[in-house]
């Protein structure tokens, strides 16, 4: 009697993580969900109350169910939103070994079809870019190239400024995490240069992994206009499971970045879980999402 109780739980619990496994490969990759959030952000710029920045993460063209129909999905969903900043943060490709890159880098999808696929999206106050680990294991100049050639602004540790009723609102964009081979003062430091030689305004920073905000805030701070950081890089650790939570994420931190908004150091973070997949091809708890984020004034 016991054994045949044993037995029944074993295969209704083999039964359940079958039925799961296939959700996470067949089922949630495919969906395309546009999240909406809301924050309030201390002393900003009232010009821009209301500011509504669409983020996209991870694209990663050709990863599992990441067809070109999909990136002509996801730039439909974006201009049905009518955002004034639409921002992507990286991580634009994926390569056949993404456990372990090789070398040269062969793609699941062309660098050009994605960026030809990703074009057409409209903004009020344009479309911005920065490049992801796995965009530097290909080649950076070539999925910069692309994506530039469809109109968007990539920025390459550089920063770029928006204007509403004469008021400004910096956006620097920063280069990889895993580019920046130097101490976090170091880092700190060439960031903070940078900055400084772009005048006045509110600040925003892009950079694919959310890792960098302890190296560019509080006593590393980079500016004392920083106010929003927007990152991507975690997936959102690409399955969640209920009292296990993130079993993986990518990040130096574990959880603490993993998705979502977070305040430090007095700088509102926010993190995307992103369309695409790496290394695992599955999702789980964490679809694909398109975020839109409101922000308002306090």
């Amino acid at each position: 009697m016991i054994f045949k109780r044993v037995l029944y739980i074993f295969l209704l619990a083999s039964l359940i993580a079958s039925a799961c496994l296939a959700y996470a490969y067949f089922i949630e990759p495919q969906r395309l969900v546009v999240n909406h959030s809301q924050i309030t952000i201390k002393n900003w710029n009232p010009a821009f109350d209301g500011l509504k920045i669409v983020m996209l993460g991870d694209i990663h063209g050709g990863s599992n169910y990441v067809t070109e129909e999909k990136l002509r999905l996801v730039v439909q969903k974006v201009n049905e939103q009518q955002p004034d900043l639409v921002v992507m943060l990286g991580d634009f490709v994926s390569e056949v070994h993404e456990d372990k890159p090789v070398f040269p880098v062969i793609l699941k999808m062309p660098a050009e079809t994605i960026a030809d696929n990703l074009a057409g999206m409209k903004a009020k106050y344009g479309v911005f870019a920065v490049l992801g680990n796995h965009d530097g294991w290909y080649n950076d100049d070539m999925v910069a190239s692309g994506l530039t050639r469809v109109g968007y602004k990539v920025l390459r540790h550089e920063v770029a400024a928006i204007e509403k009723d004469g008021q400004r609102l910096r956006i620097f964009g920063m280069i990889d995490h895993l580019k920046l081979n130097k101490t976090w003062q170091k880092t700190s430091d060439d960031a903070k240069a940078i900055v400084e030689n772009s005048g006045s305004g509110d600040l925003i920073v892009l950079q694919h992994s959310p890792d960098l905000l302890p190296i560019i805030s509080g006593d590393l701070s980079i500016s004392p206009d920083l106010k929003l950081m927007l990152a991507a890089h975690t997936h959102g650790g690409q399955v969640w499971m209920p009292v296990f939570g993130r079993p993986i994420v990518p990040s130096f931190f574990g959880q603490k970045y993993a998705y979502g908004h977070i305040r430090e150091n007095n700088v509102d973070l926010f993190v995307t879980s992103g369309v695409g997949m790496s290394v695992l091809p599955l999702r789980f708890m964490v679809p694909p999402e398109i975020q839109v984020l409101t922000i308002k004034a306090q």
